[in-house]
C-alpha cells in the first residue's frame, strides 16, 4: 500500500500520532510518503528518516492519504487529492473533528480496519467557482469541500450580494456576506451563522447570509444541480471570496458563478463510525447515552 501523510503545523500530539501511525503502517509493509514541507519540519525528530519518501503532488498510484490535524488540515489536504479519487482519512489532533474522526488513541485499530476493508467510502460533493473576469488566485484551485463565501473587506459597512439561481433573480442580501455550503460544510462556517445541519449524502447546497440586516433573510436549502450567480456591491471597490481556507480579493465588477464540481472527495468512514455518531458526540447531545 502506498500512503501519503499530510499535516500542517506539527505539535506534540500530531508528532505522537505520526509515530503511532507510521509504526502501524510499516507493520503492514506500507510505502510511506510525507508531504515535503511537513517532512522538512520534523525530519530532525524522526527516528528513521530513511523510512519515508516525500511528495509535492500526488498521482493515482497512491492508495490512501492520511491527514493529521483538525478539519482545516483535511481541507488543505484535498488540494493534493483533487480529482484523483484517493481515499482520505483524518486523525483528529484538532478540535471538533467532523472530518478528522479518528482519535489518536484509536489509530492502531483504525489502520487494522482499513487493511481489513472494514469501511465504506463517503463520497463528498464539492463546489466549483468561475469568475468573470478570471482571477489568477483561484484559477487553478477553483473548488471547495466545505463552502465558498463572499464577505466584506477593509470596511465595517455591509455589502449587497445580488443572487441569482439558474439565471432567475432570488434576492439581494444586505449583510456582511453570503456562504454557499455543501452538506459537508453545513457543520462549519454555515452552522456558526445559524445554517442547518445537512447529512453528507444529501443532494443539496445551503445559502446562509452572514449577519443579514433584514430579519427575513434566512438560510435557504437548494438542489445541488443549481447554478448560483453572485454580484457584490458596496462602499469599497473590493470584497473577499474564500474557498474553504483559501482567500482571494475580487473587484466589485466581478461576476461569480458557483456550481457543483465535476468530481467528489472520498472520505473513509470506518464501520465503527458514522456521521450520526459524530454528530451526537461533537455537536448535539454529547456522548451516546443509549443502554
Amino acid at each position: 500500500m502506498k500512503v501519503a501523510i499530510y499535516s500542517q503545523y506539527p505539535k506534540k500530539q500530531s508528532k505522537d500520532s505520526l509515530k503511532t501511525l507510521t509504526k502501524e503502517l510499516l507493520n503492514f509493509k506500507a510505502e510511506l510518503f510525507l508531504e515535503h514541507e511537513f517532512f522538512n519540519d520534523i525530519k530532525t525528530e524522526l527516528a528513521n528518516p530513511s523510512n519515508y519518501k516525500t511528495f509535492k503532488s500526488l498521482d493515482k498510484s497512491f492508495d490512501l492519504l492520511v491527514s493529521i490535524g483538525g478539519d482545516g488540515t483535511i481541507l488543505r489536504a484535498i488540494t493534493f487529492v483533487q480529482d484523483l479519487n484517493i481515499p482520505i482519512i483524518g486523525i483528529n489532533t484538532g478540535r471538533l473533528g467532523f472530518l478528522a474522526t479518528i482519535q489518536p488513541e484509536d489509530i492502531k485499530e483504525a489502520i487494522k480496519d482499513i487493511y481489513n476493508k472494514a469501511y465504506t467510502l463517503s463520497k463528498r460533493t464539492l463546489l466549483s467557482i468561475e469568475t468573470s473576469p478570471k482571477n489568477s488566485d483561484i484559477k487553478n484551485l477553483n473548488f471547495a469541500l466545505n463552502e465558498i463565501a463572499v464577505s466584506r473587506k477593509n470596511t465595517t459597512s455591509m455589502i449587497t450580494v445580488e443572487t441569482k439561481l439558474n439565471g432567475e433573480f432570488l434576492t439581494s442580501y444586505w449583510s456582511d456576506g453570503l456562504i454557499i455550503a455543501t452538506p459537508t460544510g453545513s457543520t462549519g462556517y454555515s452552522l456558526s451563522c445559524a445554517g442547518p445541519v445537512i447529512t453528507p449524502d444529501t443532494t443539496s447546497f445551503v445559502l446562509t447570509p452572514i449577519a443579514p440586516h433584514n430579519l427575513s433573510a434566512r438560510p435557504l436549502v437548494i438542489e445541488d444541480s443549481t447554478i448560483i450567480e453572485l454580484k457584490v456591491s458596496g462602499r469599497e471597490n473590493n470584497y473577499l471570496v474564500s474557498l474553504d481556507s483559501r482567500i482571494a480579493t475580487l473587484s466589485n465588477d466581478t461576476i461569480i458563478t458557483i456550481k457543483k464540481a465535476d468530481f467528489n472527495i472520498n472520505m473513509i468512514e470506518l464501520n465503527s463510525e458514522s456521521f450520526l455518531t459524530t454528530l451526537r458526540k461533537k455537536l448535539l447531545w454529547g456522548e451516546d447515552k443509549r443502554n
